[in-house]
C-alpha cells in the first residue's frame, strides 16, 4: 500500500508541474487575489487533475479503440487552449499599459475551466497507467493526485502573488509568455 500512495503522489507531482506553472501566472496576473479563490483556483486545478485519469480508466474499461484514435489530439488540444489563454494574457497586459483597469487582471470563471482542461489533458493517458487497478484503487490514486495538485497549487497561486507585486504591469505579459510556453512543452514533448 505504501509503494501504491508513494506513487500516486510522484504522478500528482509530475501531472501537476503544468497546474503550477499556470496559477504562478495566475497569482503574477492577479497580486491581490483573496484566499477564497485562490481556493477555487486549485481546487479546479485538482478537480481535472482527478477526473482525467477516472476517463482515461474508464475508457480503456469500455472504448478503448475510441480512445487511443483520439489520443493523438491530446498535444494539439493543449497547445491550442494555452496558446489562446496565454496570447490573451499577453494582449490584455499590454492594452493595460496604455489604460490602468484592472478587470483585465481578473481570472474569470471560464478562463479557469478552460486552464484546468488544457492543463490536465494529459492526464488522460495515465488512465492507461492505472487500468489494471481495480476502480475502488484507481479512485483512490486520482485522490491523492487531486491533492497533491491542489498542494502545490496553492504553492504557485502564493509565490505568484507575491512576485506579481514586485512585477505589477508587466506580470499579465509574463504570465501569458508563461501559458503559451506550457502549450509548445506539451505539443513537443506529446509528438
Amino acid at each position: 500500500m505504501f509503494i501504491f500512495v508513494f506513487n500516486s503522489m510522484l504522478l500528482g507531482v509530475g501531472l501537476a508541474m503544468d497546474a503550477f506553472s499556470v496559477s504562478l501566472a495566475n497569482g503574477l496576473k492577479e497580486p491581490s487575489m483573496r484566499k477564497r479563490k485562490m481556493c477555487l483556483i486549485a481546487g479546479t486545478f485538482a478537480f481535472f487533475q482527478a477526473l482525467m485519469p477516472m476517463i482515461g480508466w474508464t475508457c480503456v474499461h469500455t472504448i478503448v479503440e475510441t480512445f487511443k484514435s483520439f489520443e493523438k489530439f491530446i498535444p494539439w488540444i493543449a497547445l491550442v487552449l494555452l496558446g489562446v489563454i496565454g496570447t490573451k494574457m499577453i494582449v490584455d497586459g499590454i492594452k493595460s499599459d496604455y489604460k490602468d483597469d484592472d478587470s483585465t487582471n481578473k481570472t474569470g470563471f471560464l478562463l479557469l475551466l478552460a486552464q484546468g482542461v488544457a492543463t490536465s489533458i494529459d492526464a488522460l493517458s495515465v488512465g492507461f497507467a492505472i487500468a489494471d487497478d481495480p476502480l475502488r484503487r484507481a479512485l483512490l490514486s486520482a485522490l491523492i493526485i487531486a491533492t497533491v495538485t491542489f498542494m502545490i497549487c496553492i504553492g504557485g497561486l502564493l509565490i505568484g502573488r507575491k512576485f506579481g507585486t514586485k512585477l505589477s504591469d508587466k506580470a499579465s505579459i509574463f504570465g501569458g509568455v508563461i501559458l503559451v510556453v506550457i502549450g509548445l512543452e506539451i505539443f513537443i514533448t506529446n509528438l
